[in-house]
């Protein structure tokens, strides 16, 4: 790891340790967030060529508290922000420095992730904010992303503050009745991350690593300040499961590979083993949940030996459990590929034509590509084809356009 990288590393780690410290104090968090970020630039500049400080908790959170005075005394709108900067605190209070020594044991990383997921704020603009304030990442990161201009993206974190301001959101654990609501909107967010770092909806790229490791990072913090939930285990279990996978997902030319012809010697097998005890800890301690459920299919994949050995009735039972836990048109999707493996073609191609009538996915191409998958299973050959041609028009990665349109030009070759 170069000098850089171990600066990033470590700046992310502090992000919301920082930001935490100061919204703790001075309850604005828009101005706290935007006085961090400015911090982050700050040390990221300086930090690979000056060396990183004795106390980089304690450099980042006295740049930031800097940062923060300065927009206080320079914004034209001083006296409106100073009411809502910690209101009836003597000016002397609002300038000495954080007093780091008591606050270096206190962790606000879970309010900041509620805060940033506030059920007023769009998946969208949760996702932008956790990436931001929880992350560490800047706003060109973001943008880059997720393939949006800079701009674009800094209007959405906007909105996204701008929201939990409106919402009345106090830096605080909300009260028990939303907790768990609260709780699972962060799970979904960082489920969200990560997917759109293993299969990017657009661009040149099939992966995002940045995205995926961000999310992985995150939710091993999440899963530190809540050790005894079984479905943050079950969520980071899929995502080493599914990252462990990577390596052979991409051919040499770039090419996506399908799971079944993927090498799986390539496979991490630390990040196998990891995630297989971590799911099963989640399903010895229950309740169930989906993300366990999808953990344990994603399991029963990594431990095959071959495609040959997987497990499809114990994979076809667990997606008939996600289903009936979550309904969910990319579950019974997923539900009628293990149903053809188990039952043929047709049984599968049965189930994938309820989904016709759903909004959801119905022009979505992945509805397409399976039933591309299941007419080639079937022996159609033809009607497989224009399934795949038919998705390669529907879909925005250029990866998986490329590997449509081979699929489509296979079928058409074997007619």
């Amino acid at each position: 790891m170069s000098g850089r990288e171990r600066v990033e590393e470590l700046l992310r780690g502090l992000a919301p340790q920082v930001l935490g410290a100061l919204v703790r104090r001075h309850s604005a968090f828009d101005l706290c967030e935007d006085a961090v970020q400015e911090a982050l630039v700050d040390a990221a500049t300086e930090w690979p060529t000056r060396g990183i400080p004795e106390n980089p908790r304690a450099w980042l959170t006295t740049v930031a508290t800097r940062r923060l005075i300065d927009r206080v005394r320079s914004d034209h709108s001083r006296r409106q922000r100073e009411e809502r900067v910690v209101v009836g605190s003597p000016p002397a209070e609002f300038m000495a420095p954080i007093d780091e020594d008591a606050i270096q044991d206190r962790d606000d990383s879970l309010i900041l992730l509620l805060m940033c997921c506030h059920p007023a704020l769009s998946p969208p603009t949760q996702i932008a904010l956790t990436l931001r304030a929880v992350g560490g990442l800047t706003t060109a990161e973001i943008a880059g992303a997720f393939f949006v201009p800079e701009a674009t993206m800094a209007q959405r974190i906007s909105r996204a503050k701008q929201g939990i301001r409106d919402a009345g959101a106090t830096f605080s654990m909300p009260p028990s009745s939303e907790a768990e609501s609260r709780l699972r909107a962060v799970l979904h967010v960082l489920y969200l991350i990560f997917n759109e770092g293993y299969t990017t909806t657009s661009g040149a790229e099939i992966t995002r690593t940045d995205l995926t490791l961000e999310a992985i990072r995150i939710t091993r913090e999440l899963r530190r300040l809540r050790p005894g939930d079984a479905e943050v285990k079950g969520l980071l279990a899929l995502m080493l499961l599914t990252e462990a996978r990577r390596p052979a997902r991409v051919g040499p030319s770039g090419r996506l590979v399908d799971l079944a012809d993927q090498d799986r010697r390539l496979w991490n097998g630390s990040l196998v083993d990891e995630g297989v005890l971590l799911v099963t800890e989640a399903l010895q301690q229950g309740p169930l949940g989906v993300y366990q459920l999808q953990a344990a299919i994603a399991a029963i994949h990594d431990e095959a030996e071959s495609p040959e050995d997987t497990d499809w009735p114990q994979i076809l039972l667990l997606y008939q459990l996600l289903d009936r836990l979550a309904p969910n048109p990319m579950a019974t999707l997923n539900r009628a590929l293990a149903l053809a493996m188990v039952e043929g073609a047709q049984a599968g191609l049965d189930l994938l034509a309820t989904l016709d009538d759903d909004k959801r996915v119905a022009n979505h191409h992945r509805l397409l590509a399976m039933r591309g998958q299941l007419l080639e299973m079937a022996g159609d050959r033809a009607a497989a084809g224009e399934a795949f041609e038919l998705a390669v028009r529907r879909c925005t990665s250029l990866p998986e356009r490329t590997y449509l349109q081979e699929r489509a030009l296979a079928a058409r070759r074997s007619r």
